[in-house]
């Protein structure tokens, strides 16, 4: 790594030149952005100012008004060679097209994670999941080709079979969800497999907030000896956004000489003050192919209060990662419950194998449950309910039954945990 970084004026005069290029290349032929923008903007303030926020929902208008693939293309079909979709978690999946370029813009973005994460070409990482449409399996792959390591991929095997091939190939980097690092490890106890003969020295995360959170860390250091986590964060619509700091875990730098960031109050659009709580919206510089400008992703971060990182880089931090989502968000009397806080607890009580969280909507006021599946070893499971409970209390000042489940459902990809009951 470079033992300096880019000042906060340096990296906004090279953001202000990629809009600008960005602008050159989208207004002639996009027809989805040729409605929003006028001319490329003197300055970023004038950007934040004059271009209106794109949704979600408005690009799920667009992809059916104009199927399949919506307007929002700058160049011929002919030029794109990547099809991806979103995983459809918080609504309709999106699908997105990708040229040549946007697409080694992308892998480079993620290049650049591994490298923070101390990734080398004497790597082995093994990807444990299914190659699926979802494009961040897909760049994480390419991103380590392209840095030398060996690649090993762990598409169409049970648990078992990926944990064998863990050890037998000497994998020294995981990647996967902080849920499946979890399954992985606890199926390697059922099976008498001891971690601590894998050669697996980091865990790169995501598709979840664990890998921010510090309970769901410690948990899965734990069980993974000698390994270290390393979080990070991204989205089909944009691509891969941000990287663990090196220096503070649970902080996530956003990469700002590839995106353009804003954080804003979910209720009115404006930008919040440093340090505050709101909705993180992007504009994504270097993917002409099919751009976002001011795109509102729906995730709940806090920016650090310090513009300057301990790491020395000015790009935007976020403390804790990725904290929510404002469709995930639920109040209970008058308490905002993230999922990540509902995590934290629940790691940080123990014994806990598996758990899912009842959202009951019905009534005027939405109540939360949770169902646990205690680790087999746990002596007391009533007692552990009544721990949770009381965890639970102390930390959000609700009260939140809990209780026992024989068996929950595990997942390779993001959790789906949370259950809503209304009507």
């Amino acid at each position: 790594m470079p033992d300096s970084f880019p000042s906060r004026t340096e990296l906004a005069n090279r953001q202000l030149a990629r809009l600008r290029e960005l602008y050159q290349a989208v207004l002639p032929t996009n027809q989805f952005y040729q409605g929003k923008l006028s001319s490329a903007p003197s300055d970023l303030n004038q950007f934040f100012n004059s271009v209106p926020f794109t949704t979600k929902p408005e690009i799920v208008r667009d992809q059916q008004s104009h199927p399949p693939f919506g307007s929002n293309l700058t160049f011929p079909l002919e030029q794109y060679t990547r099809c991806h979709q979103t995983s459809g978690t918080s609504g309709q999946p999106l699908r997105w097209l990708d040229t040549r370029e946007s697409w080694d813009w992308m892998v480079g973005n993620w290049q650049k994670i591994l490298a923070v994460a101390g990734v080398t070409k004497s790597d082995r990482v093994f990807f444990a999941f299914s190659f699926g449409p979802f494009i961040g399996f897909w760049l994480a792959f390419e991103a380590a080709e392209k840095t030398g390591c060996i690649c090993l991929t762990g598409g169409g095997m049970s648990t078992s079979a990926r944990l064998r091939q863990i050890l037998d190939l000497q994998a020294t980097v995981l990647c996967c969800t902080p849920t499946y690092a979890i399954h992985l490890a606890r199926t390697a106890v059922q099976e008498g497999i001891d971690l601590a003969r894998s050669a697996v020295k980091r865990i790169l995360v995501a598709g979840e907030p664990g890998g921010s959170i510090p309970s769901t860390r410690q948990e899965i250091e734990k069980l993974w000896p000698g390994a270290r986590v390393f979080d990070h964060h991204g989205m089909t619509e944009v691509g891969a956004v941000s990287f663990e700091c090196p220096l503070r875990p649970t902080v996530l730098h956003i990469m700002e000489e590839a995106y353009l960031p804003e954080i804003i109050a979910p209720h009115s659009g404006e930008q919040v003050a440093r340090g505050s709580e709101g909705e993180l919206v992007l504009t994504t510089l270097g993917r002409a192919g099919s751009p976002l400008l001011r795109y509102r992703t729906g995730d709940i971060v806090r920016s650090d209060e310090k513009t300057v990182c301990a790491c020395g880089r000015s790009d935007l931090a976020l403390v804790g990662g990725i904290l929510g989502r404002t469709d995930d968000m639920v109040v209970v009397r008058g308490v905002n419950v993230f999922p990540s806080a509902v995590d934290e607890i629940v790691r940080s009580c123990g014994g806990v194998s598996e758990y899912r969280v009842h959202v009951n909507q019905r009534g005027a006021l939405a109540e939360v449950s949770v169902e646990i599946e205690p680790d087999p070893v746990t002596k007391s499971p009533d007692g552990l309910a009544k721990k949770l409970e009381g965890a639970f209390h102390d930390a959000l000042a609700l009260r939140v039954p809990v209780r026992l489940a024989a068996a929950l459902p595990r997942f390779e990809l993001k959790a789906k945990r949370w259950v809503r009951e209304t009507g």
